[in-house]
């Protein structure tokens, strides 16, 4: 039996709802970090949660093949477990973080996302179904008159189904740049 090229499997068809359940699961993300909704962005996040950003090197092309992400803590712009995220929300809600006083204005896009299901091997005994999640991202911030900062990257997100619903189990934030010349890193990515 052939199948027919307009024929969509369920295999197809449950990859691509799957896709954009994930997708619209970071587009409200998004959502949520640009509208302050820094409670609701949090709840998003699995207890267990690691949200890191390791520092990124220059490179010869002859070392493009290896991993862009070190393996173990060399150094890191920032590296939370969720008390640390809590304690960053706690933070830009307390109305005294000088950093964010007046607030920035910010708009997360996020772009290019793709979608595998964690390898058997990779996923610990016990815990539900996780998913490998890779998506581009351009974060602008405007902070008070003329400030103006972009940041680009990559995110590699761990994402795990949990009562139904996703849950960001991990999180490794890749700038495109190595040195950032922002005054602070007082945004959430």
């Amino acid at each position: 039996m052939t199948v027919d090229e307009t024929t969509v499997t369920t295999g197809e068809l449950d990859r691509v709802v799957l896709q954009h359940r994930i997708e619209q699961f970071l587009f409200t993300e998004a959502q949520l970090l640009d509208h302050w909704q820094w409670d609701r962005w949090l709840e998003l996040f699995a207890e267990d949660i690691l949200y890191w950003m390791p520092v990124r090197k220059n490179r010869l092309r002859r070392q493009r093949n290896q991993d862009e992400v070190p393996q173990g803590i060399e150094m890191a712009h920032f590296y939370d477990d969720f008390d640390s995220l809590r304690i960053r929300v706690n933070q830009m809600q307390s109305g005294t973080h000088w950093a964010e006083d007046p607030p920035s204005r910010c708009r997360h896009l996020i772009t290019n996302v793709r979608v595998s299901p964690c390898a058997a091997d990779s996923v610990r005994a016990g815990v539900a179904q996780e998913y490998d999640v890779w998506s581009n991202f351009l974060v602008y911030r405007n902070r008070l008159e003329s400030e103006t900062d972009v940041w680009a990257g990559e995110r590699r997100d761990v994402l795990r189904v949990a009562g139904g619903e996703f849950k960001i189990a991990k999180r490794t934030i890749l700038l495109d740049q190595n040195v950032v010349q922002s005054k602070n890193l007082s945004v959430l990515f």
